[in-house]
């Protein structure tokens, strides 16, 4: 990411930031620090004369969508669920509009964001059944009607392979159109034709159709240490709802397995086997279905190009470090697949 582009992104007008003051109420400044822990939207933590917050500019969620999920926290935090609920401005609302962006506002709460890899084991298992708890809780808030009711069946599209050579080519071509280009641009062509070769060869094994197994419901979307806070060896809080959305449980579940422990190219398969099992003690998914859905995760990040589509399409490179690792994560599960499933199921 340049440095233009990386100040640019983190900026705040003093007209703006005003205007929130105003809005929120927050008193004087005595101090503001961006956060650098997130991905997509800006976080700045304000120590304020009515006390110390987390503003939230919000860029990729509709702002209506990111009211209708706010709107759950109070009653998961009721529910026991580790949550912080937004602070209401005086005007009744907690989204904020303010020169074209939605802002939300956060009380500010103590703890520190651990990588998957860095928990014990005993945590990793408490983490898989909090993921649990939170599902079972999103399942009796859309019961009491502060969620909308469930479809009574899902559908996942099993994107083809002729679909995903498409799209790498498509990419490849806008960074050859760069010229000399840089030095990312080497590593996406490289890997864009790498991926095509594992599609040529991999592609028997693509998911045979588009009904995952297993139950589904209300699930967060993006249960990961950025997201998570913990404090004194407990879970403190779960935070970014900008993605609450009905999914098959299995599919959050290993999908929080694989941001959480698979790192640096690869997994830490006994923490993976840990927090399936962690999460299994509370709803006891088959092991059908979670292989299911580890199956169609693997190829999903076979046939996903998000992070290219961000850089050459949006000109957004926050994501660049996140494609690099992704791919060597994805070279090593792809070699080791029947292993890798079996700590998705649960495996010891």
């Amino acid at each position: 990411m340049s440095d233009a582009y990386a100040e640019g992104r983190i900026q705040v007008s003093t007209e703006d930031l005003g205007e929130l003051i105003k809005e929120f109420g927050l008193g004087e400044i005595v101090a503001r620090r961006h956060l650098t822990d997130g991905l997509m939207n800006v976080n700045w933590r304000l120590d304020t004369a009515a006390g110390v917050f987390v503003l939230k500019r919000v860029t990729d969620v509709p702002l209506d969508r990111l009211r209708r999920n706010l709107a759950t926290l109070p009653a998961l935090a009721k529910a026991g669920v580790p949550v912080v609920p937004p602070v209401e401005a005086p005007s009744g609302g907690v989204v904020v509009e303010v020169g074209g962006s939605g802002y939300c506002l956060f009380p500010w709460v103590r703890g520190a964001h651990v990588r998957g890899v860095d928990l014990p084991l005993a945590q990793v298992r408490r983490l898989g059944a909090e993921l649990a708890t939170l599902h079972l809780a999103l399942r009796r808030a859309a019961g009491n009607g502060v969620l909308p009711t469930l479809p009574e069946a899902m559908t996942a599209d099993v994107v083809t392979p002729g679909r995903a050579m498409e799209k790498a080519d498509r990419l490849a071509a806008a960074a050859r159109a760069r010229g000399v280009g840089d030095s990312f641009d080497a590593v996406a062509l490289d890997a864009l034709a790498k991926r095509q070769t594992l599609l040529d060869r991999y592609a028997p094994l693509r998911p045979e159709d588009d009904v995952p197994a297993g139950p589904h419901g209300w699930t967060h979307g993006d249960f990961q240490y950025r997201n998570l806070l913990w404090a004194d060896g407990e879970l403190a809080a779960v935070l970014d709802w900008d993605r609450l959305a009905v999914r098959p449980y299995a599919e959050e579940v290993v999908r929080t397995a694989q941001v959480q422990f698979g790192v640096r190219g690869v997994f830490d398969l006994e923490r993976v086997s840990a927090f399936v099992r962690g999460y299994r003690s509370v709803v006891p998914l088959e092991p059908d279905e979670l292989l299911d859905a580890a199956r169609r995760l693997w190829w999903k990040r076979m046939t996903d190009f998000w992070q290219l589509e961000f850089h050459y399409d949006r000109n957004d490179h926050s994501c660049d470090e996140l494609f690099i690792a992704d791919e060597a994560l994805l070279h090593w599960w792809t070699e080791r697949l029947d292993e890798v499933e079996r700590a998705f199921g649960g495996a010891s």
